[in-house]
C-alpha cells in the first residue's frame, strides 16, 4: 500500500531555498553581483525531531491537534524554527498533547528507555512499599499510609506493614512541595517517620525505619487463596498489575483454585494500575473459557492507522478470547458467569478492561469506588526510521509512550474518562458522621481476611450475611485529600500498553 506524508522527514528533505539575488552591472556591464544567501535555520535538537514525528505519527488524538497536522509547516526552516521555541523535549511533548487536564492524562515521555522496558518486565528500582499520600484539606503537610508491602522486597524485611502512617522522610515534613524529590529522588536510602491517629490528629510516634531501593521484580499475585464462608467456596486473587512474565504463575495459581472446586472469585484490582494488553486478555479468558474466539475488545486507533488496519488487515483491531498463552500453554479456564471485582480509584486501564471486556458476557459485580476512568493503551516509540527498537539512535535514550488507540468492548462502549462505576460503594462513616467512599485509613484490615472492609462487603454480596468488619479505634472527622499514589511515580504509571506494528 502506498503511504503519504507519513513521517515529516520524508516530506521536508529536498525542500529548496531560492537565494535572492541582486542584479546590476558592473563598469563592463556583463558581470552579476549576488547577494549573499540566507542560512538556513538549524535545528538544536535532534530529540525534538524525534519527539513530532513520533506523535504526527501514531498518536490517537493527532487530528485533533493543529500543531501535528500533516501540512503544518510549508518549509523545514519553518518546522526546525517551530522545534527551537522549545527548550526541553519534555516542554515541546507536553504542548503536542490533546486536553491534558480530562482527556490524555496518560501519554508520558521518558529520558531512560532502559528503565522503562524493565518496568514492563516488573523491574525496578524500589523498596518494595506501595503507598498513598494524602493531605488534609486546607493543609500543605503531606502524610503516608501503606497499601501492602511486596513481597521479598526490602521493605517485607523491616518493621513496617500495610495501615501504617509515615509524615517525615530523613527528619523532614512531608509537603505538596517536597514529596517527590523526599520520596522519589534520587536518594536509593531515606528512613520514613511514623505517625498515628490520635485525638482526631495525625500524631508522630517518633518511631523509624530505614528503606533501601533496589533493583526489584515485584510479583504481581500477591495473594492467591480459597475462603471457605458459609459453606461458599470462594476464590480470591490480589493482582496489583498486567505483567506478562507472571502470565504463567498467574495461570497455575487460578488452576489451583480450581482444582480446590471454588465456585465464586474475587478478584482484588484496587492497586492495579494496569500492563501488558495480552495478560489481560489472558485473564479474562481464564475467568471465564466459554467464549473462546469473541470480541474481547475492539481497538479505535487514529484516523490514519484506522484506515490503514481496516483495509490491511481489520482483525488486527480485535482482541479476542484464547484458550491459550502466548507461549501454547493451555489457559485454565474458570467458566464463570459472574466475577466480583474490587476497585479504587487506583484501579486503571487494563484493570479497567478486564471490568468494561467482560461486561457483555457475564455479571461483574464491581465492589468499592470508581475506577481511574483509562480506556486508552499506550505504545513505546524509539528515534529509528520505524519508531521501533532496532537502530534506535545512539546519542540518546529518550523514548515516547503515547496513548494510541481505545479500547471499546463488544457492545463499543469506551471513553469512560470519569472511571467505571462501581455497582456496590464500599464507604465508611468518619468521626462526625459523614459517609465517606473508599478505604478508611483507619482501618484498612488485613488483605485476604474476611473482615477487610472491601473484602467482607463481596463475600456479604455472595453469601448473604451481613459482614463483621471491626469498627476502626480512632478516626479522623476532617476531609482528606489525595496527592499521589507510589505508582505514580514508577516507569511504567498507570499504564496500559501493546506492542508496535508500523505500516511499513
Amino acid at each position: 500500500m502506498k503511504r503519504s506524508n507519513i513521517v515529516l522527514r520524508y516530506l521536508l528533505v529536498s525542500i529548496m531555498l531560492l537565494p535572492l539575488l541582486n542584479c546590476s552591472k558592473n563598469d563592463d556591464g556583463d558581470t552579476m553581483q549576488m547577494e549573499e544567501e540566507i542560512a538556513p535555520v538549524v535545528l538544536d535538537n535532534e530529540i525534538n525531531d524525534f519527539v513530532w514525528r513520533g506523535l504526527n505519527e501514531i498518536y490517537l488524538w493527532k487530528d485533533e491537534v493543529q500543531n501535528l497536522a500533516d501540512d503544518r509547516f510549508e518549509t523545514t526552516d519553518n518546522y526546525y524554527t517551530f522545534l527551537n521555541g522549545f527548550n526541553t523535549p519534555e516542554n515541546l511533548f507536553s504542548s503536542l498533547l490533546y486536553r491534558t487536564e480530562d482527556i490524555d492524562r496518560f501519554s508520558f515521555l521518558v529520558d531512560d528507555y532502559v528503565a522503562l522496558e524493565q518496568s514492563f518486565q516488573g523491574n525496578s528500582k524500589t523498596n518494595g512499599l506501595d503507598f498513598r499520600l494524602v493531605r488534609i484539606s486546607g493543609s500543605d503537610d503531606v502524610f503516608g499510609y501503606i497499601r501492602y508491602v511486596a513481597l521479598n522486597s526490602n521493605a517485607s524485611t523491616k518493621d513496617i506493614e500495610r495501615g501504617d502512617l509515615f509524615t517525615t522522610v530523613d527528619g523532614q515534613q512531608l509537603n505538596i512541595n517536597n514529596f517527590r524529590s523526599l520520596l522519589f529522588g534520587d536518594n536509593d536510602t531515606y528512613t520514613l517517620g511514623l505517625a498515628r491517629i490520635e485525638n482526631n490528629s495525625i500524631t508522630n510516634t517518633n518511631e523509624t525505619v530505614e528503606l533501601t531501593k533496589t533493583d526489584f521484580t515485584e510479583n504481581p499475585i500477591l495473594i492467591s487463596k480459597v475462603l471457605n464462608v458459609s459453606g461458599t467456596s470462594i476464590g480470591y486473587v490480589m493482582y496489583n498489575s498486567f505483567i506478562a512474565n507472571f502470565d504463567n504463575e498467574l495461570n497455575n495459581a487460578i488452576g489451583d483454585l480450581k482444582n480446590q472446586g471454588i465456585t465464586e472469585l474475587v478478584l482484588d484490582l484496587r492497586y492495579n494500575g494496569g500492563g501488558r494488553v495480552s495478560s489481560a486478555i489472558a485473564l479474562a479468558s481464564m475467568i471465564t473459557g466459554q467464549f473462546n474466539g469473541d470480541v474481547l475488545i475492539q481497538q479505535q486507533w487514529n484516523s490514519r492507522y484506522q484506515a490503514f488496519f481496516e483495509q490491511e488487515n481489520p482483525e488486527r483491531l480485535i482482541n479476542r478470547f484464547r484458550n491459550t498463552l502466548a507461549d501454547n500453554t493451555p489457559i485454565n479456564s474458570l467458566n464463570l458467569s459472574k466475577v466480583y471485582v474490587l476497585s479504587t480509584t487506583g484501579t486503571a486501564s487494563a484493570s479497567e478492561l478486564i471490568i468494561n471486556g467482560l461486561a457483555p458476557y457475564i455479571d461483574v459485580v464491581q465492589v468499592g469506588t470508581n475506577t481511574t476512568g483509562k480506556y486508552t493503551a499506550s505504545i513505546t516509540l524509539y528515534d529509528s526510521s520505524n519508531f521501533g527498537r532496532d537502530n534506535a539512535n545512539p546519542n540518546h535514550q529518550y523514548a515516547l509512550q503515547p496513548q494510541v488507540f481505545k479500547s471499546a468492548n463488544a457492545n463499543g462502549v469506551t471513553d469512560y474518562f470519569e472511571g467505571l462505576n462501581p455497582d456496590i460503594p464500599v464507604t465508611y462513616q468518619n468521626s462526625s458522621g459523614a459517609t465517606i467512599p473508599g478505604e478508611n485509613i483507619a482501618n484498612l484490615g488485613t488483605l485476604g481476611d474476611i473482615d477487610e472492609p472491601f473484602l467482607a462487603k463481596a463475600i456479604e454480596v455472595i453469601t448473604g450475611a451481613t459482614s463483621k468488619t471491626q469498627s476502626a479505634k480512632m478516626n479522623l472527622n476532617m476531609i482528606i485529600e489525595p496527592v499521589a499514589d507510589s505508582k505514580d511515580f514508577s516507569p511504567l504509571r498507570k499504564e496500559m500498553y501493546a506492542d508496535f506494528i508500523p505500516l511499513n
